[in-house]
């Protein structure tokens, strides 16, 4: 149950309302966790702009959503793990492999630098950091910038995942896929 209200467009103030439609225009993103960041337009500000970077920086799409629906299982985000089993399945990440991370088993990733984004996003998650042996094998596999990108999108993710956690954010039914128990 949702412990925090939504706060409407026109009841907005002058800057709730810029940074709301700025990011309207942009991403679209404007639910979920961000009914919490628009109460500090900032923070909200500065997470779309995070967001934006990440988005565009050396991960692929679809190993984005790797590490994004790892986080999400991880803290039980119920409202970020339906998200991004929804935008997973648009960018072709196939039922089973969201299937598997769901019942928190290794999916079959055919691509070698899918399966170190879900190694190292678990790494990190599990043990709050890398063992020199998993960081040398994921800076040989993706290359430094893209692990300096896959940890930064594990904490990003992080943080979304607990403010709508924090904040009772939750899915809308129906939800095909929600997070097992």
């Amino acid at each position: 149950m949702t412990r925090i209200a939504i706060i409407d467009r026109a009841d907005m103030n002058a800057e709730q309302a810029r940074v709301y439609d700025a990011a309207k225009q942009s991403s679209g993103i404007v639910g979920g966790p961000y009914y919490a960041y628009i109460r500090l337009p900032k923070l909200f500000e500065a997470c779309q702009n995070l967001r934006a970077s990440l988005s565009s920086g050396p991960l692929s799409v679809r190993e984005q959503q790797i590490v994004n629906l790892v986080v999400a299982r991880h803290w039980n985000a119920r409202y970020p793990w339906f998200a991004q089993v929804r935008r997973s399945l648009s960018v072709g990440i196939d039922q089973t492999v969201i299937d598997a991370i769901n019942a928190r088993k290794s999916p079959s990733l055919a691509d070698a630098r899918e399966r170190t984004c879900f190694g190292v996003a678990s790494e990190l998650l599990a043990n709050k950091g890398l063992s020199d042996q998993t960081y040398a094998a994921a800076e040989k596999t993706v290359g430094l910038e893209s692990l300096v990108a896959l940890v930064a999108t594990t904490g990003s993710f992080s943080m979304t995942c607990l403010t709508a956690n924090s904040f009772g954010v939750d899915p809308p039914s129906p939800n095909p896929t929600p997070l097992a128990e």
